[in-house]
C-alpha cells in the first residue's frame, strides 16, 4: 500500500488526510480507493517517518509557525532530501511558501524554506485574514486530466501568490488583480512588471516535475480533483498504472450533494 504523508505540524493537515482517500464520499468508495488503488494518508511529524511514505503534502497554515516547528523537529534536512529524491510533493498555501526557492514579503528575520520549486513567492500577497476570499479559477489542465468543469472554486486564506517562475515551471492557474489594487496592497513588491491595461495576473497554481503547488486550499472544498491529480503524480512516479480516475467522476452514487462550505482556519 502506498502511503501519502501529510506534514502534521500545524494547519489543515486533517482536511488533507480526509481527502486521502476521499473519505467524504461513501464508505464503499473509501474501501475501493484504499484496497484497489492502495493509497492511504498518514501524518508526518518526525524526519524518520518520511522514509515510509511515497509522496508528501505540505498543508496550509501559518507558515512562520510551521517553519519554527519544522526546525525544532529537525525536519528541514529530511524534507529537502525528500524533494531531491524526486518524490511527489504538493504544497498548499503555506506549503507553497515552503517549496519556493525564493520568497518575499517575509516577516523580520524571514523563515527557512525547503526549496526545489523555481519561483518567487510573495508570502502574504493577498493581505490579512480579513482579505481572505473565494473565487472561480480557470483550470483547463486540471479539467483535461480529471474531467469536470474548467473552473475550480479557489479558497484563498491570507494567501500567497507566485510572482515569477522559471522555464521548467508549468502554470496551472492564475488570477487577475486590478493594477491599482495590486499597487496599493503591495507597495514593496518587486520583480513583476506592469501588464498593459488595468489588470495584472499573479500565478496561483504550478507544477514543476515532481512538485505541485497551489496558493489556495482545495482540501476545504468538496471538489477532489486536485487530490486525484496529485495521486496520479505519485502512481506515475512509482511506475504504477496512471489510469486512476477521479473518485465518483463516472459513478452514480445516488447520494445527495455535499454542501460545499469551507472551514476557515
Amino acid at each position: 500500500m502506498a502511503l501519502v504523508g501529510v506534514l502534521a505540524l500545524q494547519g489543515s493537515y486533517n482536511e488533507h488526510i480526509a481527502g486521502m482517500p476521499f473519505s467524504s464520499l461513501s464508505d464503499h468508495i473509501y474501501v475501493f480507493w484504499v484496497l484497489l488503488l492502495g493509497v492511504k494518508g498518514v501524518e508526518i511529524k518526525k524526519p524518520e517517518q518520511l522514509e515510509n511514505v511515497a509522496s508528501l503534502i505540505i498543508p496550509g497554515g501559518e507558515s512562520t509557525t510551521m517553519a519554527k516547528l519544522a526546525e525544532y523537529h529537525n525536519l528541514f534536512p529530511a524534507l529537502r532530501e525528500f524533494v531531491k529524491m524526486g518524490k511527489p510533493v504538493w504544497g498548499t498555501c503555506a506549503g507553497l511558501i515552503f517549496l519556493a526557492d525564493r520568497a518575499t514579503g517575509q516577516k523580520i528575520g524571514g523563515q527557512e524554506l525547503v526549496g526545489g520549486l523555481d519561483c518567487m513567492v510573495h508570502r502574504n500577497f493577498f493581505g490579512s485574514q480579513l482579505q481572505s476570499f473565494e473565487t472561480e479559477l480557470s483550470v483547463p489542465e486540471l479539467a483535461s486530466k480529471e474531467g469536470g468543469p474548467e473552473v475550480f472554486r479557489g479558497v484563498f486564506i491570507r494567501a500567497p501568490a507566485i510572482l515569477e517562475v522559471g522555464p521548467q515551471v508549468e502554470v496551472l492557474a492564475d488570477y487577475p488583480v486590478p493594477a491599482n489594487k495590486w499597487k496599493d496592497s503591495n507597495p514593496g513588491v518587486e520583480g513583476h512588471e506592469e501588464n498593459s491595461g488595468s489588470e495584472k495576473k499573479v500565478i496561483v497554481a504550478v507544477r514543476q516535475g515532481n512538485l505541485l503547488a497551489t496558493a489556495f486550499h482545495p482540501e476545504l472544498t468538496a471538489d477532489t480533483r486536485w487530490h486525484s491529480y496529485f495521486l496520479k503524480m505519485a502512481t506515475e512516479t512509482e511506475g504504477a498504472s496512471s489510469s486512476v480516475v477521479a473518485v465518483g467522476a463516472d459513478l452514480d452514487l445516488n447520494q445527495p450533494t455535499k454542501i460545499d462550505l469551507p472551514v476557515f482556519l
